[in-house]
Protein backbone atom coordinates (compact mmCIF):
# COMPACT_ATOMS: atom_id res chain seq x y z
CA UNK A 1 0.00 0.00 0.00
CA UNK A 2 1.35 3.40 -0.99
CA UNK A 3 0.67 6.52 1.06
CA UNK A 4 1.64 10.15 0.60
CA UNK A 5 2.30 12.58 3.46
CA UNK A 6 2.29 16.27 2.60
CA UNK A 7 3.93 18.97 4.68
CA UNK A 8 6.96 21.13 5.29
CA UNK A 9 9.89 18.79 4.83
CA UNK A 10 12.82 19.41 7.17
CA UNK A 11 16.03 18.46 5.36
CA UNK A 12 18.56 18.47 8.20
CA UNK A 13 21.49 17.43 5.98
CA UNK A 14 21.06 20.35 3.59
CA UNK A 15 19.75 22.72 6.25
CA UNK A 16 16.55 23.64 4.45
CA UNK A 17 12.78 23.44 4.84
CA UNK A 18 10.51 23.17 1.82
CA UNK A 19 6.91 22.22 1.07
CA UNK A 20 6.64 18.78 -0.41
CA UNK A 21 5.40 15.21 -0.36
CA UNK A 22 6.85 12.03 1.12
CA UNK A 23 5.70 8.84 -0.61
CA UNK A 24 5.89 5.63 1.41
CA UNK A 25 5.50 2.02 0.27
CA UNK A 26 6.55 -1.27 1.84
CA UNK A 27 7.89 0.46 4.93
CA UNK A 28 10.34 2.55 2.89
CA UNK A 29 10.42 6.13 1.63
CA UNK A 30 10.05 5.85 -2.13
CA UNK A 31 10.31 9.53 -3.04
CA UNK A 32 10.57 12.96 -1.45
CA UNK A 33 9.48 15.68 -3.84
CA UNK A 34 9.00 19.43 -3.71
CA UNK A 35 5.55 20.62 -4.75
CA UNK A 36 3.64 23.83 -5.12
CA UNK A 37 1.52 24.80 -2.14
CA UNK A 38 -1.95 26.20 -2.45
CA UNK A 39 -2.56 29.59 -0.88
CA UNK A 40 -2.04 29.34 2.88
CA UNK A 41 -1.31 25.58 2.69
CA UNK A 42 2.34 25.81 3.66
CA UNK A 43 1.63 28.04 6.66
CA UNK A 44 -0.82 25.55 8.17
CA UNK A 45 0.99 22.35 7.23
CA UNK A 46 2.89 20.24 9.75
CA UNK A 47 6.66 19.84 9.61
CA UNK A 48 8.01 16.42 8.60
CA UNK A 49 11.34 15.39 10.11
CA UNK A 50 13.25 12.25 11.15
CA UNK A 51 12.12 10.65 14.40
CA UNK A 52 13.82 11.45 17.70
CA UNK A 53 16.33 9.07 19.27
CA UNK A 54 17.32 8.62 22.90
CA UNK A 55 21.05 7.93 22.53
CA UNK A 56 21.50 6.31 25.94
CA UNK A 57 18.73 4.95 28.14
CA UNK A 58 18.17 2.15 30.60
CA UNK A 59 14.65 1.06 29.68
CA UNK A 60 14.39 -0.60 33.09
CA UNK A 61 14.48 2.80 34.82
CA UNK A 62 11.13 3.64 33.25
CA UNK A 63 9.74 0.76 35.34
CA UNK A 64 8.21 -0.47 32.08
CA UNK A 65 9.08 -3.46 29.91
CA UNK A 66 10.34 -2.40 26.45
CA UNK A 67 6.95 -2.81 24.74
CA UNK A 68 5.28 -0.48 27.25
CA UNK A 69 8.16 2.00 27.10
CA UNK A 70 7.63 2.17 23.34
CA UNK A 71 3.90 2.78 23.81
CA UNK A 72 4.62 5.98 25.73
CA UNK A 73 7.70 7.12 23.81
CA UNK A 74 6.19 7.17 20.31
CA UNK A 75 3.61 9.75 21.39
CA UNK A 76 6.52 12.18 21.81
CA UNK A 77 8.10 11.34 18.45
CA UNK A 78 10.75 8.90 19.68
CA UNK A 79 11.23 6.11 17.14
CA UNK A 80 14.35 4.40 18.49
CA UNK A 81 16.67 4.08 21.47
CA UNK A 82 20.21 3.07 22.27
CA UNK A 83 19.29 0.87 25.23
CA UNK A 84 21.69 -0.50 27.83
CA UNK A 85 20.14 -3.57 29.57
CA UNK A 86 22.75 -3.28 32.30
CA UNK A 87 20.16 -3.13 35.09
CA UNK A 88 18.33 -6.37 34.35
CA UNK A 89 21.65 -8.05 33.56
CA UNK A 90 22.86 -7.30 37.08
CA UNK A 91 19.79 -9.10 38.42
CA UNK A 92 19.24 -11.95 35.95
CA UNK A 93 22.34 -12.13 33.76
CA UNK A 94 22.09 -13.33 30.16
CA UNK A 95 18.40 -14.39 30.48
CA UNK A 96 17.60 -10.80 31.46
CA UNK A 97 19.21 -9.39 28.31
CA UNK A 98 17.41 -11.97 26.20
CA UNK A 99 14.10 -11.01 27.84
CA UNK A 100 14.61 -7.37 26.86
CA UNK A 101 15.45 -8.22 23.25
CA UNK A 102 12.49 -10.59 22.89
CA UNK A 103 10.00 -8.20 24.47
CA UNK A 104 11.24 -5.32 22.34
CA UNK A 105 10.57 -7.32 19.19
CA UNK A 106 6.86 -7.59 20.00
CA UNK A 107 6.18 -3.96 19.02
CA UNK A 108 6.96 -1.65 16.08
CA UNK A 109 9.78 0.30 17.71
CA UNK A 110 13.52 0.27 17.05
CA UNK A 111 15.34 -0.81 20.19
CA UNK A 112 19.11 -1.08 19.77
CA UNK A 113 20.46 -2.99 22.76
CA UNK A 114 24.04 -3.12 24.00
CA UNK A 115 26.12 -5.82 25.65
CA UNK A 116 26.47 -4.84 29.33
CA UNK A 117 30.17 -4.34 30.08
CA UNK A 118 30.10 -4.19 33.87
CA UNK A 119 28.10 -7.00 35.46
CA UNK A 120 28.69 -6.84 38.34
CA UNK A 121 29.57 -3.15 38.32
CA UNK A 122 32.10 -3.50 41.15
CA UNK A 123 33.43 -6.13 43.56
CA UNK A 124 32.15 -4.04 46.48
CA UNK A 125 28.50 -5.09 46.20
CA UNK A 126 26.42 -8.23 45.74
CA UNK A 127 24.79 -8.59 42.33
CA UNK A 128 22.57 -11.36 41.03
CA UNK A 129 24.73 -12.32 38.08
CA UNK A 130 28.05 -11.89 36.28
CA UNK A 131 28.85 -11.50 32.59
CA UNK A 132 32.42 -12.50 31.80
CA UNK A 133 34.39 -11.27 28.81
CA UNK A 134 33.46 -14.51 27.02
CA UNK A 135 29.76 -13.94 27.69
CA UNK A 136 30.03 -10.35 26.45
CA UNK A 137 31.74 -11.59 23.28
CA UNK A 138 28.85 -14.00 22.68
CA UNK A 139 26.37 -11.14 23.03
CA UNK A 140 28.34 -8.89 20.68
CA UNK A 141 28.04 -11.49 17.94
CA UNK A 142 24.25 -11.11 17.96
CA UNK A 143 22.69 -8.87 15.31
CA UNK A 144 20.39 -7.39 17.98
CA UNK A 145 23.38 -6.19 20.03
CA UNK A 146 24.68 -2.98 18.48
CA UNK A 147 27.42 -1.82 20.85
CA UNK A 148 29.33 -2.45 24.09
CA UNK A 149 27.40 -0.70 26.85
CA UNK A 150 28.91 1.96 29.07
CA UNK A 151 32.34 0.96 30.38
CA UNK A 152 31.89 2.17 33.94
CA UNK A 153 35.04 0.46 35.12
CA UNK A 154 37.33 3.26 33.97
CA UNK A 155 39.88 2.36 36.70
CA UNK A 156 40.06 -1.07 35.06
CA UNK A 157 40.65 0.50 31.65
CA UNK A 158 43.41 2.71 33.03
CA UNK A 159 45.02 -0.19 34.89
CA UNK A 160 44.89 -2.48 31.86
CA UNK A 161 42.62 -5.04 33.52
CA UNK A 162 42.65 -8.16 31.34
CA UNK A 163 38.88 -8.85 31.49
CA UNK A 164 38.03 -5.23 30.74
CA UNK A 165 40.38 -5.05 27.76
CA UNK A 166 38.98 -8.33 26.40
CA UNK A 167 35.48 -6.84 26.34
CA UNK A 168 36.68 -3.76 24.50
CA UNK A 169 38.65 -5.92 22.07
CA UNK A 170 35.55 -8.00 21.34
CA UNK A 171 33.59 -4.87 20.46
CA UNK A 172 36.36 -3.76 18.12
CA UNK A 173 36.47 -7.23 16.54
CA UNK A 174 32.79 -7.04 15.64
CA UNK A 175 33.04 -3.38 14.61
CA UNK A 176 30.68 -2.15 17.31
CA UNK A 177 31.22 1.11 19.25
CA UNK A 178 32.07 1.25 22.94
CA UNK A 179 30.09 3.52 25.23
CA UNK A 180 31.83 5.32 28.07
CA UNK A 181 31.12 6.38 31.64
CA UNK A 182 33.82 8.46 33.25
CA UNK A 183 32.46 11.19 35.55
CA UNK A 184 35.08 13.78 36.36
CA UNK A 185 37.89 12.00 34.52
CA UNK A 186 40.29 14.63 33.18
CA UNK A 187 43.81 15.12 31.87
CA UNK A 188 46.03 12.26 30.79
CA UNK A 189 43.72 9.69 32.38
CA UNK A 190 40.81 10.87 30.23
CA UNK A 191 42.97 10.65 27.11
CA UNK A 192 44.16 7.16 28.01
CA UNK A 193 40.58 6.04 28.60
CA UNK A 194 39.41 7.45 25.26
CA UNK A 195 42.43 6.10 23.39
CA UNK A 196 41.48 2.60 24.59
CA UNK A 197 38.52 2.85 22.23
CA UNK A 198 35.83 4.49 24.34
CA UNK A 199 33.71 6.62 22.03
CA UNK A 200 31.09 8.43 24.17
CA UNK A 201 30.41 9.82 27.62
CA UNK A 202 27.09 10.86 29.17
CA UNK A 203 28.52 11.70 32.61
CA UNK A 204 30.02 15.16 32.08
CA UNK A 205 28.94 17.57 34.81
CA UNK A 206 30.63 20.68 33.39
CA UNK A 207 31.23 22.19 29.98
CA UNK A 208 34.98 22.27 30.68
CA UNK A 209 35.06 18.52 31.23
CA UNK A 210 33.02 17.90 28.08
CA UNK A 211 35.24 20.20 26.00
CA UNK A 212 38.34 18.37 27.13
CA UNK A 213 36.84 15.01 26.14
CA UNK A 214 35.62 16.41 22.84
CA UNK A 215 39.18 17.52 22.18
CA UNK A 216 40.30 13.90 22.49
CA UNK A 217 37.77 12.77 19.88
CA UNK A 218 34.97 11.61 22.17
CA UNK A 219 31.26 12.17 21.47
CA UNK A 220 29.34 13.80 24.34
CA UNK A 221 25.77 12.92 25.26
CA UNK A 222 23.70 15.67 26.87
CA UNK A 223 21.72 13.91 29.59
CA UNK A 224 18.44 15.07 31.05
CA UNK A 225 16.74 12.34 33.05
CA UNK A 226 14.42 12.20 36.02
CA UNK A 227 17.28 12.72 38.49
CA UNK A 228 20.53 13.53 36.66
CA UNK A 229 20.19 16.75 34.68
CA UNK A 230 23.15 18.13 32.73
CA UNK A 231 21.32 19.97 29.93
CA UNK A 232 21.88 23.47 31.30
CA UNK A 233 25.59 22.85 31.89
CA UNK A 234 26.28 21.41 28.43
CA UNK A 235 23.76 22.70 25.89
CA UNK A 236 25.89 25.70 24.93
CA UNK A 237 28.43 23.31 23.39
CA UNK A 238 25.96 22.47 20.64
CA UNK A 239 26.69 25.79 18.92
CA UNK A 240 30.27 24.81 18.11
CA UNK A 241 30.07 20.99 18.14
CA UNK A 242 26.85 20.00 16.34
CA UNK A 243 28.37 16.83 14.90
CA UNK A 244 29.65 15.45 18.19
CA UNK A 245 26.69 15.84 20.57
CA UNK A 246 23.56 13.76 21.16
CA UNK A 247 20.59 13.88 23.53
CA UNK A 248 19.78 11.17 26.07
CA UNK A 249 17.74 10.57 29.20
CA UNK A 250 19.80 7.74 30.77
CA UNK A 251 17.18 7.10 33.47
CA UNK A 252 13.59 8.30 33.10
CA UNK A 253 10.71 7.37 35.37
CA UNK A 254 7.28 6.53 33.91
CA UNK A 255 5.57 9.74 34.98
CA UNK A 256 8.11 11.97 33.23
CA UNK A 257 8.13 9.69 30.16
CA UNK A 258 4.37 10.11 29.93
CA UNK A 259 4.91 13.89 29.85
CA UNK A 260 7.66 14.05 27.26
CA UNK A 261 10.97 12.76 25.98
CA UNK A 262 13.65 14.01 23.57
CA UNK A 263 11.12 16.45 22.10
CA UNK A 264 11.33 18.45 25.34
CA UNK A 265 15.07 18.94 24.91
CA UNK A 266 14.52 20.25 21.38
CA UNK A 267 12.05 22.80 22.72
CA UNK A 268 14.47 23.99 25.38
CA UNK A 269 17.46 24.14 23.03
CA UNK A 270 15.64 26.18 20.38
CA UNK A 271 14.33 28.50 23.10
CA UNK A 272 17.96 29.25 23.98
CA UNK A 273 18.53 30.49 20.45
CA UNK A 274 20.46 27.47 19.19
CA UNK A 275 20.11 26.87 15.46
CA UNK A 276 17.27 24.40 14.88
CA UNK A 277 19.26 22.31 12.40
CA UNK A 278 22.01 21.81 14.98
CA UNK A 279 19.41 20.81 17.55
CA UNK A 280 17.83 18.28 15.19
CA UNK A 281 21.23 16.94 14.20
CA UNK A 282 21.81 16.01 17.84
CA UNK A 283 18.28 14.68 18.34
CA UNK A 284 17.88 12.71 15.12
CA UNK A 285 21.01 12.30 12.98
CA UNK A 286 24.12 11.86 15.13
CA UNK A 287 22.97 8.73 17.02
CA UNK A 288 22.06 6.94 13.78
CA UNK A 289 25.45 7.68 12.26
CA UNK A 290 27.49 6.89 15.38
CA UNK A 291 25.79 3.61 16.25
CA UNK A 292 25.01 2.56 12.65
CA UNK A 293 21.36 2.34 13.65
CA UNK A 294 18.68 0.69 11.53
CA UNK A 295 16.68 3.92 11.45
CA UNK A 296 15.64 6.08 8.51
CA UNK A 297 16.72 9.73 8.24
CA UNK A 298 14.05 11.06 5.86
CA UNK A 299 15.81 10.26 2.61
CA UNK A 300 14.57 8.36 -0.42
CA UNK A 301 15.30 4.66 0.12
CA UNK A 302 15.40 4.98 3.92
CA UNK A 303 13.10 3.17 6.30
CA UNK A 304 9.98 5.33 6.76
CA UNK A 305 10.78 6.41 10.32
CA UNK A 306 9.64 10.02 10.65
CA UNK A 307 7.39 12.34 12.58
CA UNK A 308 5.10 15.30 12.01
CA UNK A 309 5.25 18.24 14.40
CA UNK A 310 3.17 21.42 14.59
CA UNK A 311 6.20 23.67 14.27
CA UNK A 312 9.93 23.88 14.97
CA UNK A 313 9.42 25.77 18.22
CA UNK A 314 7.10 23.68 20.40
CA UNK A 315 7.78 20.37 18.59
CA UNK A 316 4.31 19.13 19.46
CA UNK A 317 4.12 15.75 17.74
CA UNK A 318 0.99 15.10 15.70
CA UNK A 319 2.02 11.82 14.04
CA UNK A 320 4.78 9.22 14.43
CA UNK A 321 5.63 6.67 11.73
CA UNK A 322 7.92 3.66 12.11
CA UNK A 323 8.61 1.57 8.99
CA UNK A 324 5.70 3.43 7.40
CA UNK A 325 3.25 2.39 10.13
CA UNK A 326 1.37 5.11 11.98
CA UNK A 327 2.17 4.29 15.62
CA UNK A 328 0.93 7.48 17.33
CA UNK A 329 -1.30 10.41 16.52
CA UNK A 330 -2.25 13.52 18.49
CA UNK A 331 -1.27 12.14 21.88
CA UNK A 332 -2.67 8.67 21.30
CA UNK A 333 -0.43 5.62 21.00
CA UNK A 334 -1.40 2.78 18.68
CA UNK A 335 1.16 0.39 20.13
CA UNK A 336 -0.58 -2.40 22.02
CA UNK A 337 1.85 -4.79 23.61
CA UNK A 338 0.75 -8.06 25.18
CA UNK A 339 1.35 -8.51 28.90
CA UNK A 340 4.82 -9.97 29.26
CA UNK A 341 5.99 -12.85 31.38
CA UNK A 342 8.21 -12.38 34.42
CA UNK A 343 11.91 -12.98 35.03
CA UNK A 344 13.30 -12.31 38.50
CA UNK A 345 15.74 -13.27 41.21
CA UNK A 346 14.65 -12.66 44.78
CA UNK A 347 15.84 -14.79 47.69
CA UNK A 348 15.63 -12.88 50.98
CA UNK A 349 13.18 -13.18 53.88
CA UNK A 350 11.16 -10.46 55.57
CA UNK A 351 13.04 -8.37 58.12
CA UNK A 352 12.34 -7.29 61.71
CA UNK A 353 12.89 -3.73 63.04
CA UNK A 354 15.85 -4.97 65.10
CA UNK A 355 17.75 -5.69 61.88
CA UNK A 356 17.88 -1.96 61.20
CA UNK A 357 19.18 -0.79 64.57
CA UNK A 358 22.53 0.97 64.60
CA UNK A 359 24.38 0.61 67.90
CA UNK A 360 26.40 3.57 69.12
CA UNK A 361 30.00 2.53 69.68
CA UNK A 362 31.29 5.81 71.01
CA UNK A 363 31.56 7.67 67.70
CA UNK A 364 31.64 11.46 68.12
CA UNK A 365 31.26 11.97 64.38
CA UNK A 366 29.75 9.99 61.53
CA UNK A 367 30.01 10.22 57.76
CA UNK A 368 26.83 11.38 56.07
CA UNK A 369 25.92 11.02 52.39
CA UNK A 370 24.65 14.32 50.99
CA UNK A 371 22.22 13.74 48.14
CA UNK A 372 22.26 16.52 45.54
CA UNK A 373 19.22 17.57 43.53
CA UNK A 374 19.62 16.77 39.84
CA UNK A 375 22.95 14.97 40.23
CA UNK A 376 24.22 11.42 40.62
CA UNK A 377 27.26 12.55 42.56
CA UNK A 378 26.95 12.95 46.32
CA UNK A 379 28.96 14.90 48.85
CA UNK A 380 30.67 13.49 51.90
CA UNK A 381 29.66 15.24 55.13
CA UNK A 382 30.67 14.79 58.75
CA UNK A 383 28.09 15.23 61.51
CA UNK A 384 27.50 14.45 65.15
CA UNK A 385 25.33 11.33 65.59
CA UNK A 386 21.83 11.52 67.06
CA UNK A 387 21.92 9.03 69.94
CA UNK A 388 18.84 7.64 71.70
CA UNK A 389 19.04 4.62 74.02
CA UNK A 390 22.61 3.87 72.89
CA UNK A 391 21.54 3.74 69.24
CA UNK A 392 22.29 6.12 66.37
CA UNK A 393 18.95 7.09 64.88
CA UNK A 394 17.51 9.43 62.27
CA UNK A 395 17.44 13.13 63.12
CA UNK A 396 14.48 14.69 61.32
CA UNK A 397 15.26 18.14 62.71
CA UNK A 398 18.62 18.17 60.89
CA UNK A 399 17.33 16.14 57.92
CA UNK A 400 19.89 13.40 58.61
CA UNK A 401 18.05 10.13 58.05
CA UNK A 402 18.98 6.48 58.27
CA UNK A 403 19.56 4.79 54.92
CA UNK A 404 19.85 1.01 54.57
CA UNK A 405 20.62 -1.58 51.90
CA UNK A 406 19.28 -5.13 52.24
CA UNK A 407 20.74 -7.94 50.14
CA UNK A 408 17.90 -9.27 47.97
CA UNK A 409 19.81 -12.30 46.65
CA UNK A 410 20.50 -14.01 49.98
CA UNK A 411 19.96 -13.47 53.68
CA UNK A 412 22.73 -11.22 55.00
CA UNK A 413 23.30 -8.44 57.57
CA UNK A 414 21.72 -5.09 56.71
CA UNK A 415 24.09 -2.27 55.69
CA UNK A 416 23.32 1.05 57.41
CA UNK A 417 24.42 4.66 57.03
CA UNK A 418 22.97 8.17 57.12
CA UNK A 419 21.91 10.55 54.36
CA UNK A 420 20.96 14.22 54.10
CA UNK A 421 18.52 16.12 51.85
CA UNK A 422 15.63 13.65 51.50
CA UNK A 423 13.58 15.85 53.81
CA UNK A 424 11.30 13.13 55.22
CA UNK A 425 9.44 14.25 58.33
CA UNK A 426 8.02 10.79 59.06
CA UNK A 427 7.70 7.31 57.58
CA UNK A 428 9.98 5.69 55.01
CA UNK A 429 10.39 4.77 51.37
CA UNK A 430 12.00 1.66 49.88
CA UNK A 431 12.88 0.39 46.43
CA UNK A 432 14.35 -2.61 44.64
CA UNK A 433 15.61 -0.22 41.98
CA UNK A 434 19.06 0.49 43.41
CA UNK A 435 21.83 0.91 40.88
CA UNK A 436 23.75 -1.09 40.02
CA UNK A 437 23.11 -4.37 41.83
CA UNK A 438 19.48 -3.62 42.68
CA UNK A 439 19.42 -4.76 46.24
CA UNK A 440 16.72 -3.23 48.45
CA UNK A 441 17.42 0.37 49.46
CA UNK A 442 15.37 2.39 51.94
CA UNK A 443 15.48 5.67 53.83
CA UNK A 444 13.28 6.71 56.70
CA UNK A 445 12.60 8.58 59.90
CA UNK A 446 12.50 5.51 62.17
CA UNK A 447 13.39 1.82 62.11
CA UNK A 448 9.81 0.55 62.29
CA UNK A 449 8.81 2.52 59.21
CA UNK A 450 11.96 1.47 57.34
CA UNK A 451 11.23 -2.17 58.17
CA UNK A 452 7.63 -1.89 57.00
CA UNK A 453 8.65 -0.27 53.70
CA UNK A 454 11.32 -2.91 53.08
CA UNK A 455 8.96 -5.79 53.83
CA UNK A 456 6.37 -4.43 51.41
CA UNK A 457 8.80 -4.79 48.50
CA UNK A 458 10.05 -8.17 49.75
CA UNK A 459 6.49 -9.52 49.81
CA UNK A 460 5.95 -8.25 46.25
CA UNK A 461 9.37 -9.56 45.13
CA UNK A 462 10.13 -6.10 43.85
CA UNK A 463 8.70 -2.62 43.80
CA UNK A 464 8.77 0.87 45.27
CA UNK A 465 6.95 1.49 48.55
CA UNK A 466 6.00 4.33 50.85
CA UNK A 467 4.71 4.15 54.42
CA UNK A 468 3.44 6.85 56.75
CA UNK A 469 2.06 6.70 60.27
CA UNK A 470 -1.39 6.12 58.78
CA UNK A 471 -1.11 4.27 55.49
CA UNK A 472 1.12 2.43 53.03
CA UNK A 473 1.42 2.17 49.26
CA UNK A 474 3.41 0.01 46.86
CA UNK A 475 3.95 -0.08 43.10
CA UNK A 476 4.86 -3.75 42.39
CA UNK A 477 7.73 -4.37 39.94
CA UNK A 478 7.65 -8.14 39.34
CA UNK A 479 9.99 -8.15 36.32
CA UNK A 480 13.44 -8.41 37.93
CA UNK A 481 12.25 -6.09 40.71
CA UNK A 482 12.76 -3.30 38.16
CA UNK A 483 9.76 -3.22 35.85
CA UNK A 484 6.02 -3.71 35.82
CA UNK A 485 4.40 -5.77 33.10
CA UNK A 486 1.18 -3.76 33.32
CA UNK A 487 -0.03 -1.02 30.95
CA UNK A 488 2.50 1.81 30.78
CA UNK A 489 0.01 4.60 31.39
CA UNK A 490 -1.42 2.79 34.42
CA UNK A 491 2.08 2.37 35.84
CA UNK A 492 2.78 6.06 35.22
CA UNK A 493 -0.40 6.99 37.13
CA UNK A 494 0.49 4.72 40.06
CA UNK A 495 4.01 6.10 40.16
CA UNK A 496 2.65 9.66 40.13
CA UNK A 497 0.45 8.78 43.10
CA UNK A 498 3.21 7.23 45.20
CA UNK A 499 5.63 10.04 44.31
CA UNK A 500 2.99 12.56 45.45
CA UNK A 501 2.56 10.65 48.71
CA UNK A 502 6.29 10.88 49.43
CA UNK A 503 6.25 14.63 48.88
CA UNK A 504 2.89 15.58 50.38
CA UNK A 505 2.72 13.22 53.35
CA UNK A 506 6.36 12.45 54.17
CA UNK A 507 7.63 15.90 53.22
CA UNK A 508 10.38 15.03 50.74
CA UNK A 509 11.82 18.11 49.09
CA UNK A 510 13.39 16.22 46.17
CA UNK A 511 11.98 16.46 42.65
CA UNK A 512 12.38 12.70 42.14
CA UNK A 513 12.84 11.03 45.56
CA UNK A 514 12.72 7.43 44.31
CA UNK A 515 15.13 8.11 41.46
CA UNK A 516 17.51 9.89 43.83
CA UNK A 517 17.23 7.00 46.29
CA UNK A 518 18.11 4.51 43.56
CA UNK A 519 21.46 6.23 42.99
CA UNK A 520 22.54 6.22 46.63
CA UNK A 521 23.94 2.72 46.04
CA UNK A 522 25.71 3.61 42.77
CA UNK A 523 29.31 3.06 43.77
CA UNK A 524 30.87 4.09 40.44
CA UNK A 525 29.76 7.70 40.97
CA UNK A 526 31.60 9.71 43.68
CA UNK A 527 31.76 10.61 46.47
CA UNK A 528 30.01 8.57 49.18
CA UNK A 529 27.52 5.74 48.63
CA UNK A 530 26.14 2.67 50.41
CA UNK A 531 26.23 -0.90 49.10
CA UNK A 532 24.85 -4.02 50.77
CA UNK A 533 28.40 -4.59 52.07
CA UNK A 534 28.86 -1.17 53.65
CA UNK A 535 29.57 2.53 53.25
CA UNK A 536 31.73 3.18 50.20
CA UNK A 537 34.26 5.93 49.46
CA UNK A 538 34.02 6.58 45.71
CA UNK A 539 37.18 8.70 45.66
CA UNK A 540 39.47 6.07 47.10
CA UNK A 541 37.33 3.29 45.59
CA UNK A 542 37.26 1.43 48.88
CA UNK A 543 34.99 0.98 51.86
CA UNK A 544 34.81 3.97 54.17
CA UNK A 545 36.19 3.66 57.68
CA UNK A 546 33.52 5.65 59.48
CA UNK A 547 29.79 4.99 59.77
Amino acid sequence: MTKAIIGNIVDIFNRQVYFGEVTVSGGKIVTIEKREAAKGEQQTAAYILPGFIDSHVHIESSMLVPAEFAKLAVVHGTVATISDPHEIANVCGMPGVEFMIANGKTVPFKFHFGAPSCVPATIFETAGAALTANAVAVLLQKDEIKYLSEMMNFPGVLAGDEEVLKKIAAAKKYNKPVDGHAPGLRGSDAKKYIDAGISTDHECFTAAEALEKLGHGMKILIREGSAAKNFEALIGLLNDHPGELMFCSDDKHPDSLAEGHINQLCVRAVAKGIDVFKVLQAACINPVKHYKMDVGLLRAGDAADFILVENLVNFKVTQTYIDGELVAEKGRSFIAGDKSGVVNQFNCVEQSPAEFSCKHSGEKEILVIEALEGQLITNKLIAAPNIINKEIVSDVSRDILKIVVVNRYKNAPVAKAFVKNFGLQQGAIASTVAHDSHNIIAVGADDASICKAVNLVIKAKGGVSCVTNRREMILPLPVAGLMSNEDGYRVAALYTAIDKMVKDELGSTLAAPFMTLSFMALLVIPHLKLSDLGLFDGDGFKFADNL
